[in-house]
């Protein structure tokens, strides 16, 4: 970990004399080639949304997020009516561009321009966004949105027995950072939680990583990728976990 030493020999952290708090983000649209993401809105999207989640018919998607399953559309369009005017977290829905459909759910929470941090959460793939170009644009969107209005530290955390979410987290580049005992409680039952976090200083080689993977020349006739985002990102992680 880089430091200085202050003037009695002590090791304090390096100055950041440039640095500015960044903005909130804002609550407009991000366009991509294969998805855009927009502010959540329960007229626009709650119908298509709890149709693509119903696909799920097992709830399998539900079990590690601390709200849902919805059985009646009525439940999940007042849920989204409940959160899609907050500020904290900001939720986005992820429109697929070649149906025009919200397929997929994921907000910034834990915003705090005061320090720089910001962290991606309450994903929700329905099975039609799952393992698509679209689902891992939607997170290289936010990504880069984040890093572009100034923060430091693009933040991850999971129920430490989400393996699929863990996974998730170091083929998208964030790096192992802990697990917290007993964070939280969520449904009635205990909840380990796995950090995981990408900094600015990343932020480059990983951006380059996405755009190799998502560039069209990457996939064959067929759909099928030439190289993984995993194998591009993964010597660019600090620690797995």
């Amino acid at each position: 970990m880089q430091h200085e030493t202050n003037h009695l020999g002590q090791p304090v952290g390096l100055a950041l004399p440039d640095w500015q708090p960044p903005s909130r983000p804002p609550r407009h649209t991000l366009e991509g080639s294969y998805c855009r993401l927009e502010p959540l809105d329960s007229e626009r999207h709650a119908e298509a949304l709890f149709a693509a989640n119903g696909l799920d018919d097992e709830g399998r998607n539900w079990t590690y997020l601390p709200y849902g399953p919805f059985v009646k559309l009525a439940a999940y369009r007042a849920w989204v009516a409940q959160v899609c005017g907050d500020r904290d977290p900001l939720f986005f829905a992820i429109v697929e561009q070649a149906t025009g459909l919200a397929a997929g759910v994921a907000s910034y929470l834990r915003i705090n321009p005061a320090s720089g941090s910001i962290e991606v959460g309450h994903i929700n793939y329905s099975p039609l966004l799952q393992r698509t170009r679209a689902a891992t644009e939607a997170m290289y969107l936010m990504m880069e949105q984040a890093f572009a209005l100034g923060y430091r530290r693009y933040e991850w955390k999971c129920n430490a027995l989400n393996v699929a979410s863990r996974e998730a987290a170091l083929r998208l580049g964030f790096s192992y950072e802990g697990l917290f005992r007993q964070a939280t409680v969520v449904k009635g039952r205990n909840r380990d939680t796995t950090w995981y976090a990408a900094i600015d200083q990343e932020w480059p080689a990983l951006q380059a990583a996405f755009l190799q993977w998502l560039d069209p020349a990457n996939f064959d006739d067929r759909g099928r990728q030439r190289v993984s985002l995993s194998a591009l990102t993964g010597p660019l992680l600090r620690q797995r976990g």
